[in-house]
């Protein structure tokens, strides 16, 4: 049995085809990341995956509804909107996602997002980098199976974004997550993940990266040209 099963997804709203027959299969332990163009589908996907929207098809883990299963996601989206004048602190907020964490599981999501000194600020004073290390910790507390992450590195620097995606790997390899992502970092994608989605409303395509992602594809996803650069392993 495959940790996530996808099967014959169907998503429209108002008449209007989001996704189309898409099905796709994630073992456990695999990094994925999802690329497409801007309006391809891939936050449906995810809002799917998690049962926020109406869809058809079968979405399963492990055999079971993800919808019945909660407590083994852990999420972060693409825009966390809130009001940045309200006086919570950084360790407030973490504690509304587990009232009572494990504490060593605590001080090491902390310590692994270097988040331990920032716990007494307020949560409107942090960076666009020090809040998406916020929220991704605050998934983690839970200590999810499978951690599904919209764009994590919109509005972070070049820097952060390397910084990262090093944290995505420590999370899989060290705490075997299972770890499920938007990403529009091409680049990273090759360096991080184990299989990639290429969605444009329908599959494009599904494997390896360095399998199936090819220069006539990025340009046929992206409609613009690319260049293709060496990665190491």
């Amino acid at each position: 049995m495959n940790f996530l099963e996808v099967r014959n997804l169907v998503v429209r709203f108002n008449g209007h085809v989001i996704i189309e027959d898409v099905s796709f299969d994630v073992a456990k332990g695999d990094v994925v990341s999802i690329i497409g163009p801007n309006g391809s589908g891939k936050t449906t996907l995810v809002r799917a995956i998690l049962g926020l929207v109406e869809h058809r098809g079968e979405i399963l883990l492990e055999g079971k509804r993800v919808s019945e299963q909660t407590h083994r996601v852990g999420y972060v989206p693409q825009r966390f909107d809130f009001d940045r004048t309200f006086p919570i602190s950084v360790k407030e907020f973490l504690l509304l996602a587990v009232a009572h964490p494990e504490p060593a599981w605590y001080e090491e999501v902390c310590r692994e997002f270097s988040i331990a000194g920032l716990l007494k600020n307020k949560l409107g004073t942090l960076s666009g980098g020090q809040m998406q290390r916020v929220l991704i910790a605050s998934a983690l507390l839970k200590k999810p199976e499978l951690l599904i992450l919209d764009e994590p590195t919109s509005g972070v620097d070049l820097e952060g974004t390397a910084s990262f995606y090093e944290l995505v790997r420590h999370e899989n390899e060290v705490h075997k997550i299972t770890i499920f992502l938007i990403s529009h970092e091409v680049n990273m994608v090759f360096h991080t993940s184990t299989k990639v989605i290429c969605l444009n409303r329908a599959l494009l395509c599904c494997g390896e990266p360095h399998a199936v992602i090819t220069k006539e594809l990025l340009e046929k996803l992206y409609s613009t040209h690319f260049e293709m650069r060496d990665h190491e392993h």
